[in-house]
């Protein structure tokens, strides 16, 4: 089988890639470059393009053949989806959009999320974006049969990068601040329900979409069944670093008002419990199921951060800004302010 990735060496992709070309296929990568933490898997066909800035050059580059499944792994907002439905019209036999689960309904009418509950998400423009590329490709099926799957992730990490209800550049900084006795903020009370999924996991369902009949015209998101709160997230992750659990619970209105760059990611998606329905990835896969739990998922993490030094830099300007909303927050409550 012949597989094309646009991206292919992010903390998703690199998995999935890696898995395709253990599975036999004939994997290429067309990539702007490679992040020192995920490089392109041995066995893959590497091509340099950059299909934003220069679609005409990506053309010429790529075969007249079609690929047996085309993943957009980058395509982020509806003309990122126009560019691709003029490259691969003749060259996909199945093209996989990377959508996000963050698109449905905020707030959710229920807890639970199925592939038909409604795309809706006032929150977030990156949701909003997600939807408009999703609505625009069933369009193309619908109308000319472009040959879609469009597959949802939720929340999924990696090696690089743990859980957390608040993230930084640098994937060592909470780990860090752990080991330094700092505490971890957690939006609200922690006692919503979420959802996390390990990259290997992932890509042992999403490689088996590919070439897949059953999925064309389908949209699928594939999640593990681990279902924890987010107070339980926060101590596993502590109690596999070998340190005490500090939480400081703020809330969500007020890391908003301090960071309105948190509306989107909070508001727009960890805010609310999300717990999925995995029926349809499990129709299409059989045989599937997430195997790495949270805490082998941290100890993994924590064996990769220990390999290499330079892996356990700090984002120090996000462990400042942390302790800022935290002493904020605390002084607020203290004068009543809050």
């Amino acid at each position: 089988m012949r597989v094309l990735f646009i991206g292919g060496t992010g903390l998703i992709s690199s998995a999935c890639a890696a898995e395709a070309v253990r599975r036999g296929m004939d994997v290429t990568l067309l990539v702007r470059g490679h992040s020192r933490d995920y490089l392109p898997p041995s066995g893959a066909r590497v091509l340099q393009g950059d299909i934003r800035a220069d679609p005409a050059a990506v053309a010429r580059a790529l075969p007249q053949e079609p690929f047996d499944a085309v993943v957009d792994w980058v395509a982020y907002v509806p003309e990122h989806i126009e560019t691709d439905l003029e490259l691969f019209a003749t060259r996909a036999r199945q093209f996989i959009f990377i959508s996000s689960a963050s698109v449905y309904q905020k707030p959710p009418v229920h807890y639970v999320y199925r592939e038909d509950t409604p795309a809706v998400n006032p929150y977030w423009s990156y949701a909003r974006d997600k939807i408009a590329c999703e609505e625009r490709l069933v369009r193309a099926w619908r109308e000319t049969g472009f040959p879609i799957t469009i597959v949802r992730p939720s929340h999924t990490y990696g090696p690089s990068r743990l859980p957390l209800a608040l993230s930084a550049r640098k994937g060592f900084t909470p780990i860090a601040r752990l080991l330094r006795g700092k505490p971890l903020i957690v939006h609200g009370d922690g006692t919503s329900l979420w959802t996390v999924t390990w990259n290997e996991d992932f890509a042992r369902a999403f490689v088996a979409l590919l070439g897949h009949p059953g999925a064309i015209g389908q949209t699928i998101h594939i999640t593990s069944d681990e279902v924890l709160n987010w107070n339980q997230i926060h101590q596993i992750i502590a109690r596999e670093v070998g340190v005490e659990a500090r939480l400081q619970h703020l809330t969500t209105d007020y890391l908003v008002s301090q960071s309105p760059d948190l509306a989107g990611p909070l508001w727009g998606d960890k805010a609310w419990s999300a717990v999925f329905d995995n029926s349809k990835i499990k129709r299409l896969c059989p045989g599937f199921v997430a195997t790495v739990s949270l805490a082998e998922g941290v100890r993994r993490a924590l064996a990769w951060f220990a390999e290499r030094p330079e892996r356990r830099e700090v984002d120090e300007a996000a462990d400042a800004r942390w302790d800022a909303l935290i002493a904020a927050y605390v002084r607020a409550t203290e004068t009543g302010t809050a």
